[in-house]
């Protein structure tokens, strides 16, 4: 009887626990279901969004109910075509790549802009993406006319590209760490053409960035400023974050993503060195936040009371995944799967009864101008998706 007794109580016991895991995945497939659901309804917004060369969505303010709308010139101009051409490859879903198809000729001037050192952003966000689906020569010579475009702001004295225009009372030739994102043009349009001399310049850029850009501790500098008659460095300064000696948190983004995109073309060791080097101090810092999701400095001495940066969580996933493709460092491949899962969440993903063409919210875009602080910006999702699409 006592043996009856002991089997049943085990077996009860195994019931119990066998209905209670069937309960907790049932409850986290309908949580993973309701997240997937949520990003549709935010990814079909971006669809319905007006046709419009001089109104391309850069941010919104919430409270306001305010979208920050771009013509070409502006930066992020190219990044709205991208994140149609990208949710088309995501999706499989022809309503993308038909709006992407109507978005990507509004950059197509920009790759004749030599007033501006982002002419990759601009040019390779749209027609880059486009290429990846549609093989068509018109896209290619884009690419290509807008490398040569960059290729004018090269000086080889200084040994990179000149960054801003502006501000000449305050540096002579700013260099910004984000300038290694433009470089991806470059590459390309040297795959396409066959003409080395886009590669050359992108790798003694690349060069330049490598030798000065970057602190002991493997952080990075925003601004390196130069003397163009000598080339020599003048001094590290800052635009976007906290102050010169902080560490703003996308500038280190764009700085993994760009070695990494680098190695990616040119297989050069220093480059996936520096690339883990700086992951390694991006992720074991000890102010970055629980769930990967960075304050937009890591010195902002108002942390933990500091925005977050959405967008430098983005750039950093998407980069990390191609960087694990590299080195198989698993470390790698869960932290950028930690920060997609945090995104995957009502915290981050913007609510759905806000109806404009964003995907993300908590993106800090310009925090010394006050601009652009905690709100949905275009670039968090272009990398947000591309980010997706690396982990598939």
């Amino acid at each position: 009887m006592y043996k009856v007794s002991f089997f049943a109580l085990i077996l009860g016991f195994a019931l119990l626990v066998t209905a209670c895991k069937s309960g907790i995945n049932s409850t986290t497939q309908n949580a993973s279901a309701a997240t997937e659901h949520l990003l549709e309804t935010r990814y079909k917004m971006l669809l319905g969004y007006r046709v419009d060369s001089m109104s391309m969505p850069r941010s919104m303010t919430i409270k306001t109910n305010n979208i920050k709308k771009v013509p070409s010139r502006d930066w992020t101009s190219g990044f709205f075509a991208g994140n149609l051409w990208q949710l088309y490859r995501l999706t499989g879903n022809e309503d993308y790549k038909k709006q992407a198809e109507k978005w990507t000729p509004f950059s197509k001037k920009e790759s004749v802009n030599r007033n501006s050192h982002d002419v990759g952003f601009k040019v390779y966000c749209s027609y880059g993406e486009a290429l990846k689906v549609e093989n068509k020569q018109e896209y290619k010579d884009v690419i290509i006319k807008g490398a040569e475009t960059l290729c004018t702001r090269f000086d080889s004295k200084v040994g990179a590209i000149r960054s801003w225009d502006f501000n000449k009372e305050i540096w002579d030739y700013p260099v910004i760490i984000d300038n290694m994102m433009n470089l991806e043009l470059l590459f390309e349009a040297t795959k396409l053409s066959g003409n080395k001399k886009y590669e050359n310049v992108a790798i003694q850029h690349a060069n330049t960035t490598l030798k000065n850009q970057f602190r002991d501790d493997n952080s990075c500098y925003h601004v390196i400023d130069y003397n163009p008659t000598s080339g020599a460095v003048r001094k590290k300064t800052t635009l976007q974050g906290y102050n010169d000696d902080s560490v703003w948190a996308r500038g280190q983004g764009w700085a993994v993503y760009g070695f990494t995109m680098s190695y990616r073309y040119t297989k050069d060791p220093a480059y996936l060195k520096q690339a883990e080097a700086t992951a390694n101090f991006f992720i074991n810092n000890k102010n970055l936040p629980e769930d990967g999701i960075p304050y937009w400095d890591f010195k902002d001495p108002a942390i933990p009371n500091s925005p977050r940066d959405v967008s430098a969580a983005t750039v950093m996933a998407s980069a990390l995944y191609e960087l694990f493709g590299y080195t198989k460092n698993k470390t790698y491949l869960a932290f950028a799967d930690k920060i997609i899962k945090s995104l995957h969440s009502d915290k981050y993903i913007l609510n759905p009864k806000i109806n404009a063409p964003f995907i993300l919210d908590h993106s800090t875009g310009n925090w010394p101008k006050h601009d652009e602080i905690d709100e949905p910006i275009t670039y968090a999702d272009y990398y947000f998706v591309e980010a997706l699409l690396r982990r598939k």
